[in-house]
This record gives structure tokens, C-alpha cells and sequence, in this order.
């Protein structure tokens, strides 16, 4: 009993001493463990850190630049909304506009108005002035009335060329309002025959009959490219009708070309005048050259005839005068500075430079 009792106690005493000695071993570990992954813990965190905040920045400035663009946006939807607002106002202006002037394009006084400020601009972009080259509403009375053509072309050598402008508009404008095809074809044929039949009126006024000289043609002026083709479309044949009836036909663009040549024209015929009036000037400015040149010549020769006068005069005042008057002074009834003595004029006049027919320079004589 003793001996359990003893080693009972032992028992008890070596148990709580490893216990005791496990406990302190374990919560040495333990903590040893606690800070080692404490440690291993921040040093991750770190990493992560440094692998994260290179992505929270770009993010970062993704987010900026996605509200800088759509403020961007914003403003230029808006910009544009307003444009296309604008733009949709300014459309339905020009439609209310554009049915105005289809509008007055029908009264023929507003059409004959409008062919003339076309031709008026046409011959200004030709560079014919108004005052100079061209005459505007050059009236003519004849046995049958007044003839009034929309301009009259100077031409070099006194010779003109008639233009007269006709702006058929009427039944243009009813087929660009109609719907079908055939009424649109029926007035189409309408404006070709309007045409042809200015062509004829015109003819039969033989306006170069009336403004002479002038070539046996007149210019039938259309204001528009589009009128004329739209018109020889429906009727080819209407150049080989106005030829037949003295009648050029004419867009801007070939009156343009018509009106450069005339252009032409005028620049060589004042060409031709200056070149005149060039050649009239040099004879005339050698004339004066050949008297202004006589004249030299004849100052330059009296010159000559003083400096030898004067010399023979100089040597005669030397050999028969001036000796007997130093004797005055060698004789003592003279004081003061001696006489001055008066030496000869060697330099004579230089003689002109005369010009060969070769263009050669020489001396006509040697000059010192």
C-alpha cells in the first residue's frame, strides 16, 4: 500500500512535470509558429499588395478616361443634335425658298430678269468688262419696230456680235412638279418646243442686219446647262434648226469659251496697236537722239575753236605782253606778287561714241 501510494505520487509528479514541460515545449512552438506565420502572412499581403495596386491604378485611370469620353460623348451628341436640328431648319428653308423662286421663275418678266443677270455674270467671269468690250440693251429701230438685243459683243476692227438671252422656264418647271412619267415626258417635249421657237423668232429678226459689221449669226443665250440638254433630249434636232436659222445656241459654259476667244481677240489686237505705237515711238525718240546728237556736235566743235583761240591768245598775252610787264618789277616800279602765268588748256571735248549697223562701238576720232 505504501509502495502504491509512493508511486502513486511519483506517477502524479512526473505527469504534471511533462505535462508542465509539454505545455511550456507547445506554447514555445506554438508561438515560434504564430510569429514565423505572422510573418509569411505580411510578406504575402505585400506581394498581393504590389501585384494589386498596379491594377487599382490602371482601373483607376480607366474609370477617368471613361468619364472624360463620356462627357465627351455627352457634349458632342449634344453639338450634334443641335447641328442636325439646324440643319433640318435650315432643309425645310430652302424648300420654302426653293418653291419661292420656282415660283417666280414662272412670271416671264422675272425669267427674262434672271437670263439677263446669268449673262451679265458670264460675261464678267470672261473677263469682258462691261464698259470696255460689251454693250447692254443696245437698242436698233428698224421699219418693224425696236430691236433690243440682251448685249451686243464688241468685236477688234469695229465688228459685233448680237447675244440675246431667253429663259423658257415654264413647262421646265410644271414636269420637275409632275408625278408621272408621261405628263413629265409631254412637258418636257413642251420646253423643247418652246426653245425651237425662240430660235425661229429670233431668226426672223436678222439682228445682223442691223448691227453692222457683224457675222450673219446671232447667239440664242440659255441660262442653264440642265435647260438645254433637258431640251435636246427631246429634240436633237436642235442645233442643226438654229444653224439653218442663223441661231447659235449657248450655255454658260460656251459662251464662256466664245466670250475667252473674243477676249483673245482684243488682247491681240492691242498688241498690234502697241506694237504700232512702239515702233512710231522709237522713230521718233531716233530723231530726237540724231538732233540732240547735232547739237553736241556742234557745241563740242566750238569748244575746240575756244580752246585754240584761247591758247593762241594765251601764248600771244606770254611772248608779246607779260615779258615787258615783269620788267616793271625788275625796274622797281612795280611791287607786289608776280603775275600769274597762264598755261594752255590741253583737254579737249570727248567725241561721242558712234554705233555701227553691227551694234560695234568706235570712235568717230581719237580723244585724248
Amino acid at each position: 500500500t505504501q509502495l502504491t501510494h509512493t508511486f502513486k505520487a511519483l506517477s502524479a509528479e512526473a505527469l504534471h512535470s511533462n505535462n508542465a514541460s509539454f505545455l511550456k515545449l507547445a506554447e514555445t512552438a506554438l508561438g515560434q509558429f504564430q510569429t514565423q506565420a505572422t510573418g509569411d502572412l505580411a510578406q504575402r499581403q505585400q506581394a498581393i499588395d504590389s501585384l494589386v495596386q498596379p491594377l487599382q491604378t490602371s482601373l483607376t485611370k480607366v474609370e477617368s478616361h471613361l468619364q472624360e469620353l463620356e462627357g465627351k460623348r455627352t457634349a458632342a451628341y449634344a453639338q450634334l443634335r443641335e447641328q442636325i436640328t439646324a440643319l433640318s431648319t435650315s432643309q425645310l428653308q430652302l424648300q420654302a425658298e426653293t418653291a419661292n423662286l420656282a415660283k417666280a421663275l414662272r412670271a416671264p418678266t422675272v425669267r427674262g430678269r434672271w437670263g439677263e443677270i446669268q449673262l451679265k455674270r458670264v460675261v464678267e467671269m470672261a473677263g469682258m468688262v462691261e464698259h470696255c468690250d460689251f454693250i447692254q440693251q443696245a437698242t436698233v429701230k428698224t421699219d418693224t419696230g425696236h430691236l433690243r438685243p440682251d448685249m451686243v459683243v464688241q468685236l477688234p476692227f469695229q465688228r459685233n456680235i448680237v447675244v440675246d438671252a431667253k429663259a423658257p422656264l415654264a413647262a421646265y418647271l410644271e414636269a420637275l412638279d409632275v408625278n408621272d412619267d408621261g405628263q413629265r415626258q409631254a412637258k418636257l417635249k413642251d420646253h423643247a418646243r418652246h426653245i425651237r421657237t425662240h430660235i425661229g423668232q429670233l431668226g426672223n429678226k436678222a439682228y445682223w442686219d442691223q448691227f453692222q459689221p457683224s457675222p450673219e449669226f446671232v447667239v440664242l443665250f440659255l441660262p442653264g446647262e440642265i435647260f438645254f440638254s433637258a431640251a435636246l433630249e427631246q429634240d436633237p434636232g436642235l442645233i442643226e434648226a438654229g444653224i439653218q436659222q442663223r441661231v447659235i445656241l449657248a450655255t454658260p459654259t460656251t459662251l464662256i469659251a466664245l466670250l475667252k476667244a473674243v477676249a483673245y481677240g482684243w488682247q491681240q489686237a492691242q498688241v498690234t496697236e502697241n506694237a504700232q505705237k512702239i515702233s512710231d515711238l522709237g522713230r521718233e525718240l531716233y530723231e530726237r537722239v540724231r538732233t540732240f546728237t547735232g547739237h553736241m556736235g556742234k557745241l563740242r566743235r566750238g569748244l575746240d575753236s575756244s580752246v585754240e583761240h584761247f591758247n593762241k591768245a594765251v601764248g600771244s598775252l606770254e611772248s608779246r605782253v607779260l615779258v615787258s610787264a615783269r620788267k616793271f618789277k625788275e625796274l622797281g616800279a612795280a611791287s607786289g606778287d608776280d603775275i600769274e602765268i597762264l598755261g594752255h588748256v590741253d583737254h579737249v571735248p570727248r567725241t561721242l561714241l558712234a554705233i555701227d549697223s553691227h551694234g560695234d562701238g568706235h570712235h568717230a576720232k581719237d580723244a585724248p
